[in-house]
């Protein structure tokens, strides 16, 4: 059986640093990413808020299409959050 997963962004603050990034759990990984326990750039660039997701009904599409993104040029990311969330609302309250 499959493992869903989910691929997701944090940000700093609008069109501020990005993180992007792939879990089985974005409740508690985005919880982490808040809270300042994931040591690295989300860390240092102070990437707290949760602008962007996508669900995968399994986790290894989730990591393909991470890597994908991770090819995209910035412009394209800021697009893709921009087009989904266009007022860069942080989405971690509206998973708990």
């Amino acid at each position: 059986m499959a493992k869903p997963g989910y691929v997701y962004m944090m940000a700093s603050k609008r069109n501020g640093a990005t993180y992007l990034g792939v879990t089985s759990k974005l409740l508690r990984r985005a919880y982490e990413h808040r809270n300042g326990l994931i040591e690295g750039y989300s860390k240092e660039k102070s990437c707290k808020l949760l602008v962007w997701f996508e669900a995968f009904d399994d986790i290894e599409d989730a990591r393909a299409y991470e890597w994908k993104l991770k090819k995209w040029k910035r412009a394209w990311k800021l697009d893709l959050i921009e087009k989904e969330n266009p007022q860069w609302l942080d989405l971690y309250d509206s998973l708990a």
